[in-house]
């Protein structure tokens, strides 16, 4: 990963294009239910070596956890001694809940569940009696709507992967590890639903935390978040000013834009570029964010 202290010159992808290569999600282990759009999985080997400097901090803290594997990660892998972390669409909220609260009686209606067309439109159009059915109704929509995308409008798989259509992203068996896996380690996991910015208020004076932040992709006009999240609306010069006076430490990361280095100038945080490959095999760069030099 290429660092720079010194924001006042634009990173560019040139400048980590010849010694850096996108991670292959596949190698890393995948531990969220969600197929999550902006999903931080290809990020997970940096979150590891960042985590690992910090000598095992007492808090971590993930304000807009989405699919939250970086979460999961820092828990399972003991990078942190407690894990808070925080959604605030309500229909994500419900699984988190139910995975920690009644991960049994998922994994149960997972694998009891018939993948059909007419079953999963009958499930979809039902309105659910209770937050664990709203918490299943959510993991299959995430399973067969284009791109795991949940915000409105967004429309059912067609063809899929190799024609097989709504079913081409459910693998209930493996969904079913993943929760169990989550609820091996749930005693270091605490999940808040609401607004990521009450949660990073409550934290900012610990000197014992450390802030993983990825919000939705809207700063300097961007406007894949409005497309992709139900929630995507946020205040990010709130934001930079809050990680500003954070007594702990913080990484953020963000979709590459003028106004995001602008912000990070401001503040005189350390930005860095690292590459990404998305849906379609391009490779993009995002910033990171971070308090202090990112090596």
């Amino acid at each position: 990963m290429s660092t720079s202290a010194d924001t006042s010159q634009a990173l560019t992808p040139q400048c980590v294009q010849s010694t850096l290569r996108a991670v292959n999600v596949a190698s890393v282990r995948q531990l969220s239910p969600f197929r999550y759009p902006g999903g931080k999985t290809w990020l997970v080997p940096e979150i590891r070596k960042w985590m690992t400097r910090l000598n095992v901090p007492s808090l971590f803290v993930e304000p807009f956890a989405g699919g939250a594997i970086a979460s999961l990660t820092v828990a399972a892998e003991r990078l942190a001694d407690h894990v808070v972390f925080c959604e605030v669409d309500h229909r994500v909220a419900a699984v988190w809940h139910t995975i920690l609260e009644d991960g049994d009686w998922l994994c149960q209606r997972i694998l009891g569940f018939e993948m059909t067309g007419v079953g999963v439109r009958t499930l979809l159009e039902h309105d659910p009696s209770s937050r664990r059915e709203l918490a299943f109704q959510t993991v299959v929509r995430n399973r067969v709507q284009h791109g795991g995308i949940m915000a409105p409008g967004a429309s059912l798989m067609r063809e899929g992967e190799n024609g097989r259509g709504i079913r081409s992203r459910w693998y209930p068996r493996t969904l079913v590890r993943r929760i169990r896996a989550i609820g091996a380690i749930k005693d270091r996991l605490r999940f808040v639903e609401g607004d990521g910015f009450e949660l990073i208020k409550e934290c900012l004076d610990d000197p014992r935390a450390t802030f993983f932040i990825d919000p939705p992709y809207t700063a300097g006009g961007k406007r894949a978040g409005r497309r992709l999240y139900v929630h995507s609306e946020i205040d990010h010069e709130l934001l930079f000013a809050f990680m500003a006076r954070a007594q702990g430490r913080f990484l953020m990361s963000y979709d590459g834009a003028d106004e995001v280095l602008q912000m990070a100038r401001r503040h005189a945080f350390h930005v860095s570029t690292v590459p990404m490959k998305n849906t379609h095999n391009e490779i993009k760069f995002e910033l990171l964010i971070s308090d202090q030099p990112l090596t």
